[in-house]
């Protein structure tokens, strides 16, 4: 099992997992769930449930990701297997991303 923390703007928002079993689940940090003035973190992962399951990664952080040319340096460069999205993501959106999301390695 593997494990990142999601922030946005810089506020710790939620846990995103991988299994061994490729199997995703992004849940919200109760602090955070609980808060009312907190927004969820994307339309597709509303702050209506706590815990969200998927078989793959979630497409919201999928979107995170670099495409194309610049992918294929990110995973050349950091020696991540083109599979490995979620590895590739928490080695990736730490800091400079385009929005207000984060996700580091915890």
């Amino acid at each position: 099992m593997t494990e990142a923390a999601v922030y946005l703007n810089e506020k710790l928002a939620g846990a995103l997992t991988k299994t061994n079993n490729e199997e995703y689940t992004f849940s919200y940090d109760l602090p955070y769930f609980n808060d009312p003035s907190a927004p969820s973190i994307s339309l597709t992962l509303p702050k209506t449930r706590r815990d969200h399951q998927a078989n793959e990664l979630f497409p919201f952080f999928a979107g995170l990701l670099a495409e194309g040319d610049n992918r294929r340096w990110q995973q050349e460069t950091l020696n991540i297997d083109p599979k490995d999205d979620f590895l590739l993501l928490i080695r990736t959106a730490g800091t400079d991303t385009i929005g207000a999301i984060t996700v580091r390695e915890w």
